[in-house]
Formats: structure tokens, sequence, C-alpha cells
């Protein structure tokens, strides 16, 4: 009976560690989407940005211009909205500015990453 119980004891241990080295490549795995998704779409704005000489109104101006397929859902968040930062006339010329639009998107979690302790929404 003691023997068994030694045993049960060390599986449980075990599970223990398994369930949170789960736990962590599971947040792993969305933090390495999140970057990916921010990438694409911050190198879809601005190539539309530079192929239209303006930059896009918002984020479904890309779906439908075919920068990109869809708007990616964020991991962190499980929904496809996102933060966007206004432009300010950085990449363009002094004539183009006059449309506003997004250059740069955010996730609008405020949870803070395990890996690296920065806030999704600076990224």
């Amino acid at each position: 009976m003691l023997e068994l119980m030694v045993v049960i004891a060390i599986i449980m241990i075990l599970l223990g560690l398994a369930a949170g080295r789960y736990q962590r490549s599971l947040v792993r795995a969305r933090e390495a989407v999140l970057k990916q998704d921010l990438q694409v779409m911050r190198n879809a704005i601005q190539n539309y940005t530079m192929d239209k000489e303006a930059p896009p109104a918002d984020l479904s101006d890309l779906v439908r211009e075919h920068y990109l397929q869809q708007v990616p859902t964020d991991p962190i968040t499980q929904q496809d909205q996102w933060d966007t930062v206004p432009d300010d006339g950085t990449l363009l010329t002094p004539e183009q500015v006059s449309t506003t639009g997004i250059m740069d998107v955010h996730s609008r979690s405020n949870e803070i990453s395990l890996l690296d302790g920065k806030p999704y929404s600076s990224w």
C-alpha cells in the first residue's frame, strides 16, 4: 500500500510539472503568433501607404485592397479588434499628409507577457 502511494505521489508531481510546461508553451505559441501578425500588418500598412501615397483609414482598407486576406484575430484577446496609431506623416511628402490614417497597430490586451515582462499593447 505504501509503495502504491509513493508511485501515485510521483505521478502527481510529474503531472504538475507537465501542466506548467504545457501552459508556458501555450503562452509562447500565442506570443509568437502575435509577433508574426503584428509584423504582417505593419508591412501591409507600409506597403499600402507607399503604393497609394496615403495611409489606410483603417485595417479593413488593407483587406479591401488585398494587402491582407483578412484582419487577423489577436491571439491574446481572441478578437479581431486592434489598437491603431494615427499616421504622423513621416512616410509621406508634405503634399501627401493631407489624408489621415493609421501607421501602426498594437494588441488591445493590457496583459503582461510572462516571458519578457512587457505589456502586449506595447509590442
